[in-house]
């Protein structure tokens, strides 16, 4: 037979297999890495217990290979982020390292080594398991542009959503998938709004089944809308047929979706539409973070922080602080501290309280000398290292606005109140990407609060790294600070 026709039933079929080099490559790495790292902590704390290397170390290799039964290590990791990965390392390591240190407890073996040497084991292994996953997909990478380790995925729907994915995976060539094109069984004049040469139609359900069946085809997609639960149904039930692996994408996914995740209610999957990123671990992380940073700034400007109270004391009457009345986590109202730069008037500090808020504006007469320096300098920003420390705030989020400009713009751009998912920061993902400063039009809060959902959607710890540093260079810089 030399074609493919749309009758599964008369093909003959072979199911191909992949014996992936990736696999293997994965769990050659792993063991490297446990042997190297133990050698390391041997070698550099403790010379003379040498020998025994090859106990720890397969000890330790034995305990790793169960432990990823748990963990799920060495699942397909194509198209997955790299820090969920790293993540994975490090919780299998959480399984891994008690129990080989229970083992040595329990049989002695663990009192011939120091607490330096057990220190270093514990800190080098995922170290140098999370490394060689870093070097394993650069090199993928490079392999996945140039058409090395591929596999050809098809989309089950002639739609917008199928048109999305396909160009979504296609722009990310790393990822080594090849389109073999879109298979529908629904007519050409249903889908008048898809221009025919950006969606390929391959054929019918039954030519997708052929083909997967022989295993031309190793990953499907269906893109169906969820209202078309027939269709959807009778698609599985024939690719179940197949080694294929089988994706049900969701048209809901075609909203903008802040922070998406699978969870479960007593057995019945749900996913979140609006939920903050910055749970469980990854809270734990930001946190502790934050009170680190926090602590350690706030002991070496302790002495500039003195000085600036002194001037702020003499220049203008009034208190050194003032507090503001912000959203926080939740749009629980919190109290921000930053340095007084205006001067007093009847009501209060300026731009304090009151329904209007008027921000600060360039000449500003309100804003006194050494406020000046202080707003272009960002220094009047520093006590909020105290709203840090109390958890009210963190160092990167959202910038907490007036009250007053909440309920403003909460009704004028769609989304705004989502931006309060997290906790308010000092800084953030708008500031370093120039909308900083003034918002006296629609358009610039309407970017500000983009940033802002991109950063909740795609928050790492290394992200609020890189915004602290890039924050540096934006107060040197001095651009819309008055």
């Amino acid at each position: 037979m030399t074609g493919v026709t749309d009758s599964p039933d008369s093909l003959d079929y072979q199911v191909r297999t992949h014996r992936s080099l990736v696999d293997v490559a994965y769990r050659l790495l792993d063991v490297a890495a446990i042997f190297a790292s133990t050698l390391f902590a041997t070698r550099y704390t403790d010379n003379e217990h040498l020998e025994n290397l090859l106990v720890v170390g397969s000890t330790t290799l034995l305990v790793h290979l169960v432990a990823i039964e748990v963990s799920g290590l060495y699942r397909n990791w194509r198209g997955s982020r790299l820090s969920l990965e790293l993540w994975c390392v490090l919780l299998n390591w959480i399984y891994t390292a008690p129990a080989v240190l229970g083992i040595g407890l329990l049989t002695r073996f663990n009192g011939e080594f120091s607490y330096q040497t057990k220190i270093v084991w514990l800190l080098a292994t995922p170290l140098a398991m999370g490394s060689g996953r870093v070097v394993l997909r650069m090199i993928l990478k490079y392999l996945r542009r140039r058409g090395f380790n591929t596999r050809k995925f098809a989309i089950c729907g002639v739609n917008q959503l199928g048109l999305q994915l396909a160009n979504n995976i296609q722009s990310s060539p790393e990822l080594g998938l090849e389109l073999a094109g879109f298979f529908d069984d629904r007519p050409s004049t249903r889908n008048n709004d898809i221009d025919d040469e950006k969606c390929p139609r391959a054929g019918t359900l039954n030519k997708l089944v052929g083909l997967a069946k022989r295993g031309e085809i190793d990953m499907v997609f269906i893109t169906f809308p969820m209202r078309a639960e027939k269709r959807i149904k009778d698609y599985l039930d024939k690719l179940g047929d197949t080694t294929a692996s089988v994706y049900i994408v969701p048209d809901f996914f075609v909203f903008q979706m802040l922070h998406a995740r699978w969870n479960q209610i007593n057995g019945l999957p749900v996913v979140s539409v609006f939920e903050t990123p910055i749970t469980g671990i990854d809270g734990v992380l930001k946190r502790g973070f934050d009170l680190v940073v926090a602590s350690l700034t706030l002991v070496l400007l302790a002495l500039p922080m003195m000085v600036i109270a002194i001037l702020i004391k003499r220049s203008s009457p009034g208190p050194v602080f003032f507090r503001q009345k912000r959203y926080g986590l939740q749009g629980e109202e919190i109290g921000v501290w930053k340095f007084r730069s205006m001067r007093l008037t009847a009501e209060g500090t300026a731009g304090d309280n009151g329904a209007v808020v008027k921000q600060a504006t360039k000449d500003d007469d309100r804003i006194t000398p050494v406020g000046r320096i202080l707003r272009r300098t960002s220094l009047d920003e520093l006590p909020q290292l105290f709203n840090v420390l109390d958890g009210s705030m963190s160092l990167v989020g959202p910038r907490p606005h007036a009250t007053a400009h909440n309920e403003e713009y909460r009704s004028l751009i769609d989304g705004y109140m989502l931006r309060h998912k997290v906790k308010p920061g000092i800084t953030g993902l708008a500031q370093v990407n120039g909308w900083r400063g003034e918002t006296e039009t629609l358009e610039k809060m309407e970017k500000r609060v983009e940033f802002d959902h991109r950063y909740i959607r795609e928050w790492t710890l290394w992200m609020d790294i890189k915004i602290l540093f890039q924050t540096a260079f934006v107060v040197l810089k001095q651009e819309n600070a008055y």
